[in-house]
């Protein structure tokens, strides 16, 4: 398989064209995607507002909302009496930040979803690549303004935030080229930056050791997560010279890295909850583990083919898990 320079998109289309009749890509298909790739560069500002939504991916907002609510039940705090707090926090986490890193994302990853996802809002066309920064501007100002009602030190929290989805997608760094780096901050974004905003939006003061620690391994864990997202991408991830874990590992190497990546989370936050004393959630904890065993021998024995049904299904145990970890701390 051809395997193209990124920087180059208008001067590899052939290419891209040739390489596409190797993979499993119909005539509608790749019509799609060579019509994608006239569109991601094009000039000029036009938005469907139909495809707003579309483009901030409302799919992916629950991760870093539950880890935000998460973050908040650590603390002990009463979630009736902080109850407005809770909820600015949750639009913060998703509707906002979670939805500017996604539209962040696509504007520089365009060229990589003209293969992968032809359908995007800027691929297709619906939005262009100039206009797409308007609804990102906006989504960060919005962001930092509920950030700065929450408490001034969370803006500040959620300025890290935008250098964060920055560093994933945006040069110099783009350290979604590559799965170890990428797939990292995604993780520490979604999940740890969330629960420790949680957490300090309810106390407003430094979190529990135990929280900043759950944070932190769960953050870990959420790398296999994304490794497993990633498999949805491998044929442009090929041909874009995007470096995924599948794309470095192979597909079955990367479903083990994957599942042993979140099973060492879960074990190591299931022995803080034990120390903590909570043996009762320690113990539901480690029945979701053990529930995930024969899950994952599926995924690695059929990588290819189950890696989007473990990611609906299997992952949902794990984020089980973590709502059952910050119980177990209160």
């Amino acid at each position: 398989m051809n395997i193209l320079n990124e920087t180059h998109p208008r001067s590899t289309e052939n290419a891209i064209a040739e390489t596409l009749l190797q993979v499993e890509a119909d005539e509608t298909r790749r019509q799609a995607i060579l019509q994608a790739l006239e569109n991601v560069n094009r000039k000029g500002f036009y938005i469907e507002a139909r495809a707003i939504v579309k483009l901030m991916k409302p799919v992916t907002w629950f991760p870093p909302m539950w880890a935000f609510l998460c973050g908040a039940i650590s603390t002990g705090e009463s979630l009736s009496e902080n109850w407005l707090v809770l909820v600015a926090g949750l639009v913060l986490a998703g509707p906002l930040m979670c939805a500017m890193s996604q539209t962040m994302n696509d504007y520089f990853d365009r060229e990589v979803d003209a293969i992968n996802e032809p359908y995007r809002p800027i691929p297709s066309g619906q939005i262009s690549k100039d206009a797409s920064w308007i609804i990102t501007f906006a989504l960060i100002g919005g962001a930092f303004a509920v950030s700065y009602w929450i408490h001034p030190y969370v803006l500040w929290i959620s300025f890290a935030g935008v250098l964060m989805s920055h560093m994933y997608s945006g040069p110099p760094l783009r350290a979604k080229r590559n799965g170890w780096y990428g797939n990292l901050i995604v993780g520490l974004a979604y999940e740890g930056v969330a629960w420790l905003t949680g957490s300090f939006a309810l106390t407003k003061g430094i979190p529990s050791s135990e929280s900043i620690w759950l944070a932190v391994i769960f953050s870990l864990g959420a790398h296999g997560i994304m490794t497993l997202n990633d498999f949805k991408s491998v044929t442009g991830d090929k041909i874009r010279n995007v470096r995924s874990i599948p794309v470095q590992l192979g597909e079955k190497n990367a479903a083990i890295l994957a599942a042993v990546v979140m099973n060492t989370a879960q074990a190591t936050a299931i022995a803080i909850i034990a120390f903590k004393g909570a043996w009762i959630w320690a113990g539901l904890a480690l029945l979701l583990l053990i529930a995930q065993q024969p899950m994952q021998r599926i995924l690695i024995a059929q990588p290819k083919e189950k890696a989007v049904w473990y990611n609906s299904f299997g992952t949902l145990l794990y984020v089980m898990s973590m709502m059952i970890a910050a119980i177990g701390i209160r």
